[in-house]
């Protein structure tokens, strides 16, 4: 056999080793598990957690689902399950509030009779230059973007554990998670602390068999602009074409089953995360350019 031979064989089998590696660690993580699985997710009523819950529904996921709008996530759940066998509770409720956490834990894991997933979606924003913002404002986004994830993951964690397949908390973050931009440094703020949170979570829980999944969303077509705490700011630039809610919810899914730390989702955000890992300055540049004409 010659050396070419030697070493192609040798690749071969490295391929199939990792292949089949990684076709056993994703096993438990395919459809028919989804049909099994038992979800919360947060800020459920509208936008991207409307979408997952249809999305989850749709594969057969017990859900119970989370929202400060109790009538529109209890009609929501009266919809899911007039089209699937899934249980679906619903509750209305504040994630920043503590013994609002601990019910939707307790709950679910009484109805529903266990925790395989936490999908820490629920989210707040405010636009505006810094100066002429509040500490009220900024303690209200680090409240709901922040502090309320970190501590529903603290309550959830000992169920999670208990997961026959292992447990799988998804935080939904944001491309302004990895790069700041002016205008929203409020938001940036606590979308950074997700972030930087998710990855050092994501090792301390392999211990107990927990994955974390960060998801980075660029601009997706929900009500979110709607329900801002304040919009002050006026962007000087074109903002891209916006994802709709139903194709993030896919790829988050899609993320999910193949067990991936990360997602950037949008071409728009894939560009800004890209660009400010290869040419930060040059990104600091021109957002500095576009703040020089701001009025």
């Amino acid at each position: 056999m010659t050396l070419a031979q030697r070493l192609a064989d040798k690749w071969a089998g490295w391929w199939q080793a990792k292949w089949q590696a990684s076709h056993q660690l994703a096993g438990p993580w395919d459809r028919t598990w989804l049909g099994q699985a038992r979800v919360i997710i947060t800020g459920a009523s509208r936008g991207i957690g409307e979408a997952l819950a249809k999305r989850l529904s749709f594969y057969g996921a017990h859900l119970c689902l989370a929202a400060r709008s109790t009538e529109k996530v209890h009609r929501l759940a009266q919809h899911l399950r007039t089209f699937g066998r899934s249980q679906i509770i619903a509750l209305g409720m504040d994630v920043t509030k503590p013994e609002d956490r601990k019910l939707l834990i307790d709950g679910t894991v009484y109805y529903l009779g266990g925790l395989d997933v936490l999908i820490n979606n629920a989210g707040v924003g405010a636009s505006g230059l810094f100066e002429e913002g509040s500490p009220e404002r900024l303690r209200q986004i680090m409240e709901t973007n922040f502090f309320a994830a970190v501590e529903l993951i603290r309550l959830a964690i000992p169920h999670l554990e208990k997961s026959p397949v292992g447990g799988m908390i998804v935080n939904i973050s944001s491309v302004l998670g990895r790069r700041g931009i002016p205008g929203y440094a409020d938001y940036c703020a606590s979308k950074f602390a997700l972030t930087g949170f998710s990855e050092a979570l994501r090792a301390e829980l392999v211990r107990q068999g927990i994955h974390v999944l960060t998801v980075l969303p660029g601009l997706i077509d929900t009500p979110f602009n709607q329900h801002m705490l304040e919009a002050r700011f006026r962007p000087p630039w074109r903002e891209p074409e916006r994802m709709s809610a139903s194709q993030c919810a896919r790829e988050i899914v899609a993320a999910m089953l193949k067990r991936k730390n990360e997602v950037v989702l949008t071409a728009g955000g894939k560009f800004l995360v890209w660009s400010n890992r290869l040419l930060p300055f040059v990104v600091d540049w021109v957002l500095a350019r576009m703040m020089r004409r701001y009025p």
